[in-house]
Formats: structure tokens, sequence, C-alpha cells
């Protein structure tokens, strides 16, 4: 199944499903969720995830809010595990492609020249019917079998222990943590939206993310630091309150913690990069 997204604003539901998904981002930014990874997406991010692996493309709050002109566009495409049968993909011909499907349980990115390639292929495969958009797909599937520009995206030996019935729970904490990371946000408050106590739903983030609900939260503002970084001409320590730091030092020093250098550098090397 094919489908070309156009909308305001991307699924803000965090879910998996039992079929492969290969998703092309071609308008829209914000902050992509799979499994125990999260990091800032924008134009031409493409991503491949295997059956039941969690994700969340969530859009930043400005495409919510009232009167946003802002839009977002995709393409998506999904197939089943068994798609092209058990006796097929044993054979030696399909070594690649079924080592392809299995590195898709801990989600691939896709970039450099495959990137470009496969962008071409599914425009493409949006208009295609029948056995051509097989082909296509078939096509798009060797090429990121045989390339080197596929990077594993969760760590290795993640499992998703979530439920489908925890989808909404879930949900409901990224959707609040994303509204409102640039204030403060107690745990508390946050076990509320689950019905749990805050020891209780310490050990249930920890156990789904593998990492405490407080390092997950410093990740989500860093996240958003970076983009203000790349993005604004506000000052060093306006990005700081702007992303939900109380203090510049301890600003600095998580910044640092994570991303191994200073806010300061990090902007310098950048613009170096890319201005």
């Amino acid at each position: 199944m094919v489908k070309e997204l156009i909308a305001p604003h991307f699924d803000k539901n965090w879910h998996f499903h039992p079929e492969y998904q290969l998703f092309l981002v071609l308008e829209g930014r914000g902050t992509r969720f799979v499994g125990d990874h999260m990091q800032a997406f924008r134009e031409f991010d493409l991503v491949f995830t295997g059956p039941n692996l969690p994700h969340l493309w969530r859009n930043d709050q400005s495409y919510f809010a009232r009167g946003s002109e802002k839009r977002t566009h995709g393409i998506v495409v999904y197939f089943p595990e068994d798609f092209i049968g058990r006796q097929l993909i044993e054979k030696e011909e399909f070594e690649s492609l079924g080592q392809l499907l299995a590195r898709g349980a801990r989600g691939l990115e896709v970039t450099g020249e495959t990137n470009s390639k496969l962008r071409v292929l599914m425009k493409e495969l949006v208009s295609l019917k029948g056995l051509d958009s097989v082909i296509c797909l078939f096509e798009i599937l060797r090429l990121m079998a045989s390339s080197k520009e596929c990077h594993p995206i969760v760590q290795a030996g993640y499992i998703n222990l979530n439920k489908a019935s925890e989808e909404d729970r879930m949900s409901q904490v990224y959707e609040y943590v994303m509204e409102r990371f640039s204030q403060g946000i107690m745990l508390e408050e946050v076990a509320a939206l689950t019905n749990m106590t805050a020891s209780s739903f310490s050990r249930y983030f920890k156990s789904r993310m593998n990492k405490s609900f407080s390092d997950f939260l410093a990740d989500v503002r860093i996240g958003h630091a970076c983009k203000l970084l790349h993005e604004e001409s506000l000052n060093i320590s306006e990005i700081c309150y702007e992303s939900g730091f109380n203090t510049l030092s301890n600003f600095n020093r998580q910044f640092k913690d994570r991303m191994g250098v200073t806010p300061m550098a990090y902007r310098k090397d950048f613009q170096q990069r890319f201005g």
C-alpha cells in the first residue's frame, strides 16, 4: 500500500504495526521518535522500519498553532512481512533482501546518494499500479540492500515491550511533553496522565524507552535547542530559556554532555558546514 500524505501535520500518535514501512518526508519539520531513539527531522528524511517498531514523526509546535499555514507532505509505503513468501526469501538470490528486512528491526535511516535515488522512485511509485508498482518496490529494496548508506537507528538489542493497548498512553505522554517541554514539567503530573504513581511510571517509561523520563525530557529540550541554533538568530541565553532550561550553566553542561561541544561551538560548526 502506498499513500501520499498532504496535511497540516503528520499523524501525532505514537504507534506501531505489523507491516514494514518506508517513510519519506518531502515537506515538514519536527522530531522523529523510533523505538528508543529521537532526533530532529526535516525535508528528505527517509526511514525504513520493521514490523512492530514504534514510531512517531511529531511536527514542531508551530504546525499546530491556530491559523498556521504550514503543511506537511510525505510518501509512505507499507508491505507485510510475508509479501514475497517464505520459499522465495530463503533462496540464495534473495539473501541480501532477507538481510535488509532483518536489519529493519532496528529501523534504518537512508542517507546520501541512496536517499536521492529512492526519492525519485518513491515519487514514481505513487502513480504506479499492479505489477509495475511491485517491480518499483523491488528496485527500491534492491538499492537499499546493496547500499552502505542505510544506518541503524535504535540500539542493538532493543525490544518493543509495548502493547497495542498502550499506544494511547504513550501518545499522551509524547503529546504532553512536546507541548510543554519549554515550561517546567514535573514527573508526578506526567504520571497522573497515565493513572500511575510517579515511581510506577518511572519504571514503566524506562522499560519502554531504555532511558529515564528525565533523560528523555532533557533530550527533547536539547533537540529543540539544536534547531534554534540552526535556524534562529536568538542568542545562547534566549535559546536556553526557550528550550526549557532554568539556568544557563545547566543548559551548557547538559548540551555538552549530549552533543560533545558547547552550544556556541555547535552553532559555529553548523554555520561553517551549512551556512
